[in-house]
């Protein structure tokens, strides 16, 4: 199971809802990398991971896993995947001890070693029911019981939404362990674009179920950037030039994708860098193309 390139491989994925549709998404997560999935709240993320999990059917496209249709061996793929979701999956009356004899029966490959490891790591009781665990504890479990059964493949949900910064640094430190092992992968959904900054290798953008921009991190980061001019300076910046304006009562600040082309074009006018944070915001009012 070692010789794929890509432990994601999603081609024209579509699936339809009233009022909603998820079209035509396309993208690989290299194998031994994070991908960070990023888009809005209901921007088409969670019904892409469902359709990876095949939780839901989609009504197009195709998933391959490890290299391996994800329906037609969804066993042998189920076995080498693991999901952490913003909500613990698991019921509040239940216990990590108990919670070990239920892996243990799910997965092949349960280490009931290593979840001890990781409960001791993060200060977790045995006894304790998860009802009682604050929001924190409940995401180190999950995180615990996800890297004990030796799964290829993480995927994360929103699964830092709502934590404190030392909890989110501590579970971003263990997910770079995790990928000392070349042959683990991690997608990670999230619209905390600072934490997917520091440890994301490449990013997939995603808005209103439409794929908007997929590539590595550091190469989307250094193409793009944000041109800082006066209204009338910004009427002369050709418009194939540019994602989107941002018009402001002082001026405007225009988000472009070519960053070496415009420093030679517009080489009188201020071009800064930029975030993923900023880049998704001018991407999502890319239709608009002038915004405030």
């Amino acid at each position: 199971m070692n010789d794929y390139e890509n432990a994601i491989e999603i081609s024209g994925l579509t699936k339809r809802y009233d009022g909603f549709t998820l079209d035509n998404v396309s993208f690989n997560v290299p194998k031994g990398s994070i991908m960070g999935f990023i888009g809005q709240n209901g921007s088409g993320k969670t019904t892409t991971i469902k359709a990876i999990l095949n939780i839901i059917k989609s009504d197009g496209g195709n998933i391959n896993i490890f290299g391996m249709d994800h329906i037609e061996h969804e066993y042998e793929v189920k076995e080498n995947i693991s999901a952490v979701f913003d909500e613990l999956p698991f019921h509040d009356s239940l216990s990590a001890k108990q919670l070990e004899i239920i892996m243990g029966g799910i997965y092949k490959n349960w280490d009931n070693a290593k979840f001890k490891e990781y409960l001791e790591r993060f200060c977790l009781p045995e006894k304790k029911p998860f009802g009682k665990f604050s929001k924190g504890m409940k995401m180190k479990l999950q995180i615990a019981a996800a890297l004990s059964h030796n799964a290829r493949l993480l995927i994360m949900d929103e699964a830092t939404t709502g934590l404190d910064p030392v909890v989110r640094s501590e579970i971003l430190d263990i997910f770079l362990e995790y990928l000392q092992d070349e042959n683990n992968s991690i997608l990670m959904s999230s619209h905390i674009t600072s934490d997917l900054e520091k440890v994301a290798d490449s990013v997939t953008f995603i808005d209103k179920g439409r794929l908007l921009i997929s590539g590595y991190k550091d190469d989307i980061l250094e193409n793009h950037g944000v041109i800082k001019c006066t209204k009338s300076d910004y009427k002369n910046i050709d418009k194939e030039d540019y994602v989107s304006a941002r018009l402001t009562d002082f001026g405007a600040e225009v988000m472009v994708s070519d960053k070496a082309l415009c420093r030679r074009k517009y080489s009188g006018l201020v071009l800064d860098n930029t975030t993923l944070d900023e880049i998704m915001v001018y991407y999502v009012n890319a239709p608009k193309k002038e915004w405030s």
